[in-house]
């Protein structure tokens, strides 16, 4: 007697589908997640160790503006991810412009104060471990701001030509989770470093 063998027809998951881009940034969040946890824990670990140079209390100021047009930020893409899910698409791009000069002036506000920092209070990445652990802490998540700039204004540019429609709503959902994890990781990099290790 002979085995025989059935064959049966692909199993289809749309579900695994449609939620492919959420998994994907969740992950990418969780792992990013790690990384800034490692950084707030040598921040802490090493706060008031310095043994030369400014200390914080010396030479930060905390950053109100800037934080409060971070924070802002997540209010204007969650209104442009609730304009495209409705297909108002000129209103989507009102809501993201706006997102992109609030995360603008918040970029520029870091620099200003690096600026101060190293000109001013002569605060280097190498002048002292302060120095190290706080440009290192917020130079990560500057540098996932500007990452994130980049992709608003890549959007921004392909919405004022005309490529943006209704049916791309979930992937703006989907980098409206990124901007919402830089914004919350600011509130966390601000309390560390402008209030409890002050």
């Amino acid at each position: 007697m002979a085995a025989t063998t059935i064959a049966l027809p692909p199993v289809e998951m749309p579900l695994l589908h449609e939620y492919r881009g959420r998994v994907g940034m969740l992950c990418l969040i969780l792992a990013e997640s790690a990384i800034f946890s490692i950084f707030v824990v040598a921040y802490l670990y090493y706060a008031g160790k310095s043994l030369s140079g400014p200390t914080p209390a010396e030479v930060l100021d905390r950053p109100y503006l800037i934080s409060a047009c971070l924070i802002f930020s997540s209010f204007t893409i969650f209104m442009a991810e609730r304009a495209i899910a409705r297909g108002k698409i000129r209103l989507f791009g009102i809501w993201w412009l706006l997102t992109i000069v609030l995360g603008a002036i918040f970029l520029v506000g870091t620099a200003h104060e690096w600026y101060g920092l190293i000109y001013k209070d002569g605060l280097t990445i190498s002048s002292s471990l302060f120095g190290t652990t706080f440009y290192s802490l917020v130079g990560l998540h500057a540098s996932h701001v500007i990452i994130g700039l980049t992709g608003l204004t890549i959007t921004m540019i392909l919405t004022a030509m005309g490529y943006v429609k209704q049916e791309h709503a979930p992937r703006i959902e989907v980098f409206g989770m990124y901007w919402h994890f830089v914004d919350a990781v600011w509130i966390v990099v601000f309390t560390v470093v402008y209030v409890i290790a002050r």
